[in-house]
């Protein structure tokens, strides 16, 4: 089942420290426009997804999870997923095996 965290933390070095510390690696900050959306895709790692600013909706196993500031999310590697962003938003990357 998908799960979003709420850990109200938004401070960008704070959450690469934390995602270095945890194995992460390919730490990145992403950005996308209101409208974006990314159809149905897997990624060959374990992935995390931590929410900088706006609101990001991700649809995995049937469920939907509308991430905002502060949240993360993370997903199993392979795990067949979909993205929409109803408004700006950016956030932190990273994978891990």
């Amino acid at each position: 089942m998908a799960v979003a965290i709420h850990t109200g933390i938004m401070d960008e070095q704070v959450i690469r420290e934390t995602l270095e510390k945890e194995g992460y690696f390919k730490i990145f900050k992403w950005c996308d426009s209101a409208g974006t959306h990314y159809g149905e895709h897997t990624h060959p790692h374990h992935e995390v997804r931590w929410i900088l600013s706006g609101r990001l909706r991700i649809v995995e196993k049937g469920e939907t999870l509308e991430l905002m500031p502060g949240d993360r999310m993370e997903s199993d590697a392979d795990t067949p997923h979909s993205a929409y962003a109803p408004v700006d938003v950016c956030y932190i990357c990273g994978s891990r095996n």
